[in-house]
């Protein structure tokens, strides 16, 4: 019975061939590590954010006089509502944690560039998105933290020239962060998580065209590729299970470690809280806001600072193969930009004094310097590197690089 309607639904969609094509002979570099698990883990995390929140969005009212109530009858009522709540919760700092890493994978590999950059700026969309659907997500609990951290983030809008007043209105449907900001951004939180599923599937579609990057940076061949399935469903399934042990002991042993202790008090605008700070994957990028004197300027750069991975395919214009194998001045800086994104959260994360001020300045020139410095550290590294030899295969890949530099075995 089962092989019938599957022959009648290859009679009318090629699923086995998909399924063939796409999940179990992908051809794969047999050489890839468990950085590469990360990608999966990012969409085990999207199907739980969209299941959880689907059952949370059953009890929740977007109603600023019942928002925080129904997120305690969630909590002490509801079924295993206390479980569905802290999964969603503990799940969006594992989402932003996982995809992070898998940012650091792909930088540190150099996964970026020709013929991946397509893949790399769909990437950067859905981080795009992941932020947006966070910060709408951040206000609906409706506790201190969540209304003057909308507030604050709301207001840097003003800064937009010319409209500045109206996109602030535009964003909250009304003058203040009220009623109808709360049910706009309930929609919109609900909705983003099924466009970045489609923009994933883009992602997939992308990356399966151009096949994945091999750690060494060298195209060593169809011959030495391996089926995705078995092989690394194994490798990806080993990877579920050590996440899942962490992301348990998390949810049930320390889910409020990501919800701000303001967060448990219901929203009063009549009463400030003393230090107002966003979620912890925002901090690196509300220090490089705060760093910058001017409203207009912070607003400007804190956007540069997601924008600019975009151009990392042309600012890294390398002819040596790979992130960091064949070179050890990109892996120098790699690790003073990871460096500096945990100095700039550590600010993002603390009361501006004078003496923060000045740290988060110094640590945001470094964070664009090192993206500045790229094209001159390519070339310097590259001439390094050919006086000190290359291995042939090495060569013979930057003379068929985007930017090719015609180099002899011998040189």
């Amino acid at each position: 019975m089962t092989n019938r309607v599957i022959q009648w639904i290859d009679d009318r969609f090629p699923l086995t061939t998909f399924i063939r094509n796409e999940f179990s002979a992908y051809p794969t570099p047999r050489n890839l590590s468990y950085w590469w698990n990360f990608g999966f883990l990012a969409g085990f995390l999207l199907v739980l954010q969209i299941i959880s929140g689907i059952f949370l969005a059953m009890h929740y009212k977007a109603d600023v006089t019942m928002a925080f109530d129904s997120v305690q009858h969630i909590m002490r009522e509801v079924r295993y509502g206390w479980l569905i709540r802290y999964l969603h919760s503990t799940g969006a700092s594992a989402f932003f944690t996982v995809i992070f890493i898998h940012m650091a994978r792909t930088l540190y590999y150099g996964s970026y560039r020709a013929p991946r950059e397509l893949v790399w700026w769909i990437g950067q969309v859905i981080l795009l998105l992941m932020m947006v659907a966070a910060f709408t997500g951040y206000l609906l609990p409706w506790g201190q933290m969540s209304y003057w951290g909308a507030q604050v983030i709301t207001n840097l809008f003003r800064a937009t020239p010319f409209f500045g007043d109206q996109v602030v209105v535009w964003l909250r449907g009304d003058y203040t962060v009220g009623d109808a900001t709360l049910t706009r951004f309930f929609a919109l939180h609900y909705l983003f998580p099924f466009l970045i599923v489609g923009v994933v599937l883009l992602h997939l579609s992308a990356l399966h065209y151009v096949k994945s990057s091999n750690p060494s940076g060298i195209n060593l061949g169809d011959r030495n590729n391996i089926p995705f399935h078995p092989y690394f469903t194994v490798k990806d399934l080993f990877g579920l299970g050590v996440f899942s042990l962490i992301f348990c002991y998390f949810v049930f042993f320390q889910p409020t470690l990501f919800i701000e202790e303001a967060n448990n008090i219901p929203a009063n605008p009549l009463q400030t809280p003393e230090h107002i700070v966003p979620e912890w994957y925002f901090l690196p990028f509300y220090a490089i806001l705060r760093a910058i004197p001017e409203t207009f300027g912070g607003v400007v750069a804190m956007t540069l600072s997601i924008v600019i991975y975009a151009a990392l395919p042309y600012l890294d214009r390398s002819n040596i193969p790979g992130g960091s194998r064949y070179r050890p001045i990109f892996r120098l800086f790699f690790y003073v930009f990871a460096i500096d994104i945990f100095v700039l959260g550590y600010v993002g994360a603390r009361a501006p004094t004078s003496e923060i001020v000045i740290l988060g300045r110094i640590a945001t020139a470094v964070y664009f310097g090192v993206f500045l410095v790229l094209p001159w550290v390519a070339k310097i590294e590259e001439r390094w590197l050919v006086r000190r030899g290359l291995p042939a295969e090495v060569i013979a890949m930057m003379n068929t690089s985007p930017f090719p530099v015609r180099i002899r075995p011998d040189d």
